[in-house]
């Protein structure tokens, strides 16, 4: 049975359908004029090298079955491969262009990739390449580009001064903090960001802070936003400025496509997801939107299923004699199953070893004035007398978790991830609680190597929605290697 709709707009303010698009008409244009040019300079490149190197007689490359391909077509064929290469280090991504040194460095670092890409390949299919073809292509290649991007970041900044080619921002904070960031903005042109509305915790509406109109108060930021048709929202530090607001201020602009870029004290974000503005003057930085979807993604779930695959493999013999000693010790299935709720409140039946007695459920209710987990909605009980006796030795080592790597080749949850909680917990959420069924629970996770059954609710909750909020494959890699050194420490673990 499905689970309730997340959502993940503030009834208060415009509904996600109701917002605009909002990158800028100049914007399209000036990534098709960077990608032109650097078709142009690729093939170039690729042509000349192919001259200085052979001259006007070529015999091509040669394949491992006797074939060969002229070095004029494999420059065509580079040419889409290089533009790829580009795409792939961001460098078409309007966050990087015009400011900074990332558009510079991901043109170095797409060459680079080319390279090794060409290299592997040519050693593992036996293909005889010419290495000075290659050793001229690219780096003649990178430096034109290079050349290229800074003759039109130039263009672009001239432009920017004469009023053109401007992102529209909407600034919000306290009045100083905003006054501030619009000085220097006044003071930096080139950077393309044009002051056009204000939201302040007390608005007048006649008010205007540099030439910007106040457009509202710090709840009406969406409303505000696309009444100037902002594509970007800065926000300062001020009176009714601080983390929680921020926070669901930047729930509620996914799917926007308005950029957030924020003043550093009010961060409450991992380095992963934030980029610092390249502006002398200008602390602010960039702060991308969760990555709940998309090839990194599919990336963790890859793996996590081939780690499942494998540990259940070899972990089969022991599943199965842990499997025999617990219907040894107590009547009833060995296999508990349960009802959870997962990604998007989809509800599925996830496997554990059974630890307690079969009318644990039925005994709940009389044990409920002795929950140690007040403050929540989780059940919390250190001795537990529901618990059997192999049961608590399973709880101990977290062997009764280990069926639950089934759940992950089910696709139900992944190996790292927030707790699955149980239906009747997730009818109690508020928004922000249910913000942990964005992404698969996990068999372990952030609360698994911080506390485990010791951690609050509160803190339980925080650290899944920082989970969710900033995971990274290498969190991943991390939890999983504490989660190991948690298990022998035994803490929290009843």
């Amino acid at each position: 049975m499905a689970g309730p709709r997340l959502e993940r707009a503030n009834d208060s303010e415009a509904p996600i359908g109701s917002r605009p698009t909002h990158a800028q008409p100049w914007e399209g244009s000036y990534r098709l004029q960077l990608l032109v040019v650097d078709l142009l300079i690729i093939v170039d490149s690729t042509l000349l090298a192919d001259y200085l190197r052979f001259g006007r007689s070529s015999s091509g490359v040669q394949f491992s079955g006797g074939y060969g391909v002229s070095y004029a077509a494999l420059s065509l064929v580079l040419a889409p491969l290089w533009l790829g290469a580009l795409a792939a280090a961001r460098t078409y991504e309007m966050r990087f262009l015009g400011v900074g040194e990332d558009e510079y460095k991901g043109v170095v670092r797409a060459s680079w990739w080319l390279m090794a890409v060409i290299a592997v390949v040519a050693y593992a299919f036996r293909i005889q390449f010419a290495r000075g073809y290659v050793a001229i292509a690219l780096p003649v290649g990178t430096v034109l580009l290079l050349v290229a991007r800074y003759i039109q970041r130039k263009i672009l900044h001239r432009g920017r001064r004469r009023g053109r080619y401007c992102h529209r921002v909407l600034a919000i904070g306290g009045r100083e903090g905003v006054e501030a960031f619009a000085a220097e903005l006044e003071g930096e042109s080139y950077l393309g960001l044009a002051l056009v509305g204000v939201c302040l915790p007390s608005p007048d509406a006649a008010a205007t802070v540099r030439g910007a109109p106040v457009l509202g108060s710090l709840t009406q930021v969406l409303v505000a936003a696309a009444q100037c048709e902002a594509d970007t929202i800065a926000v300062t530090v001020g009176r009714g400025m601080n983390r929680e607001v921020l926070r669901k201020l930047a729930w509620d602009l996914e799917g926007s496509g308005i950029d957030l870029v924020v003043d550093p004290e009010l961060l409450d974000v991992a380095g992963t997801r934030i980029l610092a503005r390249p502006a002398i003057g200008l602390p602010f930085v960039h702060v991308d939107e969760p990555e709940l979807s998309g090839p990194r993604q599919a990336l963790k779930a890859s793996v996590e299923w081939c780690f499942a695959a494998l540990a259940v493999l070899l972990l089969s013999p022991l599943i199965v004699a842990l499997l025999i000693a617990i219907r040894a010790d107590s009547p009833g299935s060995p296999v508990f199953r349960q009802t959870r709720v997962g990604k998007n409140g989809r509800e599925f039946t996830v496997f554990k070893l059974r630890t307690m007695h079969v009318d644990a459920e039925s005994l709940l209710e009389s044990l409920r004035e002795q929950n140690e987990a007040a403050d929540g909605l989780l059940f919390k009980m250190r001795d537990d007398p529901r618990i059997t006796r192999v049961g608590r030795l399973l709880r101990k080592w977290s062997l009764d978790e280990l069926p639950q790597l089934w759940n992950v080749l089910l696709g139900d949850m992944a190996l790292v991830g927030p707790r699955p909680p149980l239906p009747s917990e997730v009818a109690a959420y508020d928004r922000e609680v249910g913000r942990r069924l964005l992404v698969r629970p996990g068999i372990t996770g952030l609360w698994q190597v911080s506390g485990r059954s010791d951690l609050s609710w509160k803190e339980s909750v925080r650290l899944d929605l920082y989970y969710v909020e900033n995971w990274s494959l290498a969190l991943d890699a991390m939890i999983v290697w504490k989660t190991v050194f948690a298990v022998f420490r035994r803490e929290g673990a009843y």
